[in-house]
């Protein structure tokens, strides 16, 4: 089974004269009806509101396309702060979901408005120290603990995670709240990453809307959203079936139906966060095979390298490859994908089948849309790729520009050897 690319060789080559490889490059389409299938599948809460995984794509052009679509924008740092206040996101379109968070970044939430998620009970004092005062509308991260199941097996182990209240702490952690003033609460959970599987969010809304009723019943505490977080992955492997959300937001409708409605909680609104669903299919690394290698293995060397994409590095994760403009030929070779980092783990494929590659072909590595630009680092001086957006009329856009020495070597234009680097005009 193969993917199909968003692109052909042909406007690669066009878009290569412009802006040599590699590159992220961005469907605008793709995102855009997945943008709409999202905000239908959900239609039935009307408070519903997707906060997009800042962390995940973290370009204010992206940002703002979905955006259009009633999107808000889930931060966990001072600089995603920063860009969602840049492009004009203001109070509640921001969820501020940290963790051992530094005071300056909960000082800078509240100054935006953001909806504070704690996700620790010590952190009620440390906020309000910060604040003097606690804002009206606050949420807490719920860890369950144990292992998540779902019908197909061990999903995650939430008991092994650094996040979220345990059961008895978030109980407390209402009480305090309600009695400092806090008036509007939200809950907030993620127990699985990247799930494909439609019974995820339908399994964790159940669990969340019983756990809001107790929450209510014993606290007082007036419950006004319920966020849901990330956790719907996608298909990395072309053999996998792909998440239908219309159908998890039918799932979701139905436990709350059977849950929140008859407790008198049917005005409660649902939140929330897929970086991954919303951007990760419609983003690509392109990049260029400049060498071949015939040792033990056959290599195939491309310009890019974990840099660019280190999910295959750090985890050996799967990202599929389409050799562009060869897309029907056999898969009659098998190669290691590599870049040039002094790594051995700086491999896109390992045994891969893919068919015969020349120097000078185009390789698509898909699915890189989300964790993929965002991940990378400089190591070995490697510099990170610049980013564009296809647009629906199948025009490129320079929505970030690819990273030069300059800016490798900027943080030392302080001293006095920063003067000797000579820099290309």
């Amino acid at each position: 089974m193969n993917k199909k690319p968003f692109v052909t060789k042909e406007q690669i080559e066009e878009i290569a004269k412009t802006y040599p490889t590699p590159f992220h490059l961005y469907d605008e389409k793709g995102i855009r009806e997945n943008a709409k299938r999202v905000k239908e599948a959900f239609s039935w809460n009307p408070g519903f509101r997707e906060y997009f995984a800042i962390k995940a794509t973290p370009n204010p052009f992206l940002v703002d396309i979905l955006r259009e679509y009633g999107c808000g924008c889930d931060c966990s740092s001072e600089t995603e702060l920063m860009l969602c206040d840049a492009i004009g996101a203001k109070g509640e379109e921001i969820m501020f979901s940290s963790n051992d968070t530094p005071e300056e970044e909960y000082a800078l939430a509240a100054k935006l408005g953001a909806i504070i998620n704690l996700d620790d009970i010590t952190h009620i004092d440390f906020v309000e120290q910060i604040l003097g005062k606690l804002p009206e509308t606050m949420s807490c991260r719920y860890n369950p603990g144990g292992v998540f199941t779902l019908s197909n097996g061990i999903m995650d182990n939430p008991g092994d995670s650094k996040y979220g209240m345990t059961t008895e702490q978030i109980f407390e952690a209402y009480r305090i709240l309600k009695s400092k003033g806090v008036k509007r609460f939200g809950i907030h959970a993620f127990l699985a990453s990247n799930t494909v599987t439609n019974e995820y969010y339908p399994q964790l809304a159940k669990q969340l809307f019983e756990l809001a009723v107790k929450l209510e019943k014993e606290t007082g505490a007036d419950i006004a959203f319920i966020n849901l977080s990330g956790g719907v992955g996608i298909p990395y492997r072309p053999d996998q079936e792909p998440n239908d959300i219309l159908a998890i937001g039918e799932g979701v409708r139905k436990v709350y139906e059977e849950v929140l409605v008859p407790a008198g909680m049917g005005d409660i609104a649902i939140y929330t966060e897929m970086g991954r669903f919303m951007m990760g299919p419609y983003g690509a690394l392109v990049t260029k095979a400049v060498h071949e290698k015939h040792i033990y293995k056959e290599y195939i060397g491309v310009d890019a390298c974990a840099a660019n994409l280190m999910r295959p590095a750090m985890y050996g994760a799967y990202h599929h490859i389409t050799v562009l403009g060869k897309e029907n030929a056999p898969c009659d070779h098998i190669y290691d994908v590599a870049g040039s980092l002094c790594e051995n783990n700086d491999k896109f494929a390992i045994d891969r089948n893919l068919p015969k590659i020349d120097m000078g072909d185009y390789l698509f590595i898909h699915d890189a849309g989300a964790h993929g630009f965002s991940m990378g680092y400089n190591y070995n001086g490697r510099l990170r790729s610049a980013e564009i957006l296809l647009q629906e009329d199948g025009t490129a856009k320079l929505i970030r520009r690819a990273e030069t020495p300059k800016d490798y070597f900027a943080t030392f234009d302080c001293f006095d050897f920063y003067k000797n680097l000579k820099f290309e005009k």
